[in-house]
């Protein structure tokens, strides 16, 4: 079977097993190629009518524009929840307790991962809502890998289609369900430092797909010593992420612990 029709026998499968005939996939939608890549998936496997998205913009989102068009394409019921509030006011409560002057800066990590945690409630709180759904985690393996995700924000979910992908197979699986190849190709940013992944880690996720394969002869020396300290440093957070995850036939998940 192709990369595609294995992922969507995936899909098929997991809600076989976790739900009824009725029972929807809810997506947050990011405005990148993850999400959209996974809500085609879910598309082709469930029908577009099974699956929701969750656009969650904190106060404004430069590419909130990527997001509806994901949505519009796909054709998909979805709603957007603005989380601003929610952010402001957890700040001020923290700030408050901790009497740090609610003017000056947090820290890069609260300001990062809040929301995150913030637009994964929000999606449970949906989730209640709505009933008889399953959360996608939208995380590839080059993120995993990196540690480039929010453990109970965008590494937590339901199910996991892209867990054992590469950046470079999300592309690929994105090509073949036939979603238009800007899209499939954006670079990838969480959306909120103003800074691509890769520009944020030093270093490509084709680098780091080459260190974890065995092919870090062909990275520079000293880079590739720094992929596998970071790969080797984020195996505990890896270890967290026990979901069912999508894995190709063509792969062993114990390589990647």
């Amino acid at each position: 079977m192709s990369l595609k029709d294995e992922a969507i026998a995936f899909v098929k499968n997991y809600f076989e097993k976790n739900g009824s005939p009725e029972t929807k996939a809810l997506i947050g939608i990011s405005g990148g190629k993850d999400s959209a890549v996974v809500a085609a998936l879910c598309c082709a496997a469930l029908g577009k009518e099974r699956v929701v998205g969750v656009m969650m913009p904190n106060g404004s989102q430069k590419d909130i524009e990527d997001s509806k068009r994901v949505c519009s394409l796909l054709g998909i019921k979805n709603y957007t929840v603005n989380i601003q509030d929610a952010y402001k006011g957890m700040r001020s409560s923290i700030c408050s307790a901790m009497e740090h002057p609610e003017q000056e800066e947090t820290p890069a990590q609260f300001n990062t991962n809040v929301p995150a945690r913030l637009r994964m409630v929000t999606l449970y709180g949906l989730a209640a809502m709505l009933g008889d759904v399953r959360i996608s985690c939208n995380g590839n393996l080059s993120e995993r890998l990196a540690g480039f995700f929010t453990l109970w924000g965008d590494g937590a979910g339901d199910f996991a289609p892209l867990a054992y992908l590469f950046v470079e197979e999300v592309i690929q699986l994105g090509l073949e369900l036939g979603l238009p190849e800007d899209m499939v190709r954006k670079a990838p940013s969480d959306g909120m430092c103003g800074m691509t992944d890769e520009e944020k880690l030093g270093f490509t996720y084709k680098e780091l797909q080459l260190v974890a394969t065995g092919k870090e002869k062909q990275v520079d020396a000293g880079k590739a010593a720094v992929i596998n300290k970071k790969i080797d440093s984020m195996a505990w957070k890896r270890r967290l992420l026990n979901l069912p995850c999508f894995v190709p036939s063509y792969k062993n998940p114990d390589d990647w612990k």
